[in-house]
Formats: structure tokens, sequence, C-alpha cells
């Protein structure tokens, strides 16, 4: 088996816990092949002077990760497949946007994460995304930022961690279905295939009611669709979460009738079996 993750944070996120260098050397000893870290790139944030539950985020030193990450590249180039990612926050703004192309244009990471965390002028992360809404109103919300996200003028490879606002959802079952919002999923899931983007399973889905994002229902109807390409993703902010229910991915992915995982590697897809 090939182990991978290609979505992890170090302290170079704001809310990363473990050193970029504790984090790599993890991922060395539990046999990962693949290994891609994918730091917050929080223009989406910035733009709205948003906070953490009222705490700060400070932006990331881009020069100083990219720096730190090309050489440690380097360094560990006999021992694992390590790759620069990015990941960028999506907002609908233009500026932001701009702001997206320009550090792709000039920092040119190895692949880039498309993620929506704010959805209604907030962090839909935080269970107050979910005070005063309906579960149908909520995550019909998310799923139209999802769709619009797919229509970034930035560059990116990777669609993450659909259902993300069903990560801390306080209602009394907080589970994102496709037969319950089956319609923009159709249109979400189609639009990832036909431009031949990456459909990431990521298992940081906490309280969601699934052990990952999004979860085999809607997996399913990507494969009915025609789509073939995942990634898989632990999300991990620290040495404890990596890789972590790779196993259970896997097997659910193979039951589905998936083959491959895809990995991106400066435009190209490198198709490895699961």
């Amino acid at each position: 088996m090939i182990l991978t993750d290609i979505h992890t944070h170090t302290t170079f996120s704001a809310d990363g816990r473990s050193d970029i260098k504790d984090m790599i050397e993890t991922a060395i000893r539990k046999g990962l092949t693949y290994y891609g870290i994918s730091e917050h790139f929080n223009y989406d944030y910035d733009r709205m002077n948003l906070t953490a539950e009222g705490e700060e985020v400070p932006p990331i030193d881009e020069k100083a990760y990219f720096t730190c990450i090309r050489k440690l590249q380097k360094k560990y180039a006999n021992k694992i497949r390590l790759l620069a990612g990015a990941e960028f926050g999506f907002d609908h703004d233009t500026r932001t946007q701009e702001r997206y192309r320009a550090t792709a244009e000039l920092y040119k990471p190895d692949f880039i994460v498309n993620s929506v965390h704010t959805c209604l002028g907030m962090d839909c992360y935080f269970p107050h995304y979910c005070t005063g809404r309906t579960k149908e109103y909520a995550y019909n919300a998310y799923l139209y930022r999802v769709l619009e996200s797919l229509y970034a003028s930035y560059p990116y490879d990777i669609v993450a961690h659909i259902g993300y606002c069903s990560r801390n959802a306080t209602y009394p079952d907080p589970k994102l279905r496709y037969d319950e919002f089956s319609d923009v999923y159709d249109l979400i899931l189609k639009k990832i295939i036909r431009d031949n983007k990456i459909l990431e399973v990521n298992t940081s889905a906490k309280t969601a009611g699934s052990a990952f994002l999004p979860d085999t229902d809607v997996l399913t109807r990507y494969f009915q669709l025609g789509g073939r390409s995942v990634s898989f993703a632990s999300d991990a902010h620290d040495t404890s979460r990596i890789a972590n229910k790779y196993d259970l991915v896997v097997a659910a992915l193979k039951k589905i009738g998936f083959t491959h995982q895809t990995i991106p590697f400066i435009g190209k897809h490198i198709l490895l079996p699961l």
C-alpha cells in the first residue's frame, strides 16, 4: 500500500501546532511516500477582518514558508516526496482572488488546495454558524458557496473538505447527505469532473456524523458521474493525525470502485494504486 497525505498544516499556519520538521519526520516514520504541506493562506479572513472565536488570525509569512519548505524538499529528497502546497480560502471578492493569483505566480506551489471556510460573512466551521438558521438553509448556503468557489480565477488542483460546515454543527442530525442536497451536489461534482480537478477525501470530520468528508454517498455519486480523481487528506495540524484513517478511506474508495488516488504536482496528476 502506498501511504500518502497531501493536506496538512504546521506552525507556519496560524492554527498549526507542530513544527514543520517534526511533521515531515513523523510522515517519514509512518512510511508515507508522498507528503504534502498546504499551509493556510487566509486572504478571505483578511478581507472580512474575521477572527477565530474572538482570536486574531495572523497572516502567514509566505516568503518564510516557501523558503523553508523548498530547502526541506532538498534535505529530505532521499526519504520522502515532500510537496510544497498552499490552501487558498475562497472569497468571491475580485481583489482577494487577485492576491491568490499573485501568490501562485510568485511562489509557484507544487499544488493548491481550494477551500471554502467562510460563508454568510463568517467561518462556517464554528458552531455559531448554525445559530438561528435551519440546517437546510445553512447547508444550502455553504454548498452554493462551494459551487461558486469552483469558478475562482486563481489556479487550483484540489477541491477540499466538502462538508466543512458540518464539522462542528449543532443540529441534532448534523450529517450533510447527498440526497438532501442532490441538485447542488450534482452541479458541484460535474464541475469538478469537467475541469479535471481532484476531489479530496478529508478525515478531519469531527462531529459531522461521518468518518470522513464527503461521505460515501457523495463519493458514490461522483463515481457514477465519471469522477475518478480523489486524494487523501488528514488535514492534520499536528503530528498525531498524519495519515489518520487512511486505511478506512482506502477501503471505502475500493468498495465504491476507485482504483487509484491522484497526487497533484506542478500541474500534472500522478496516479497511485489504492
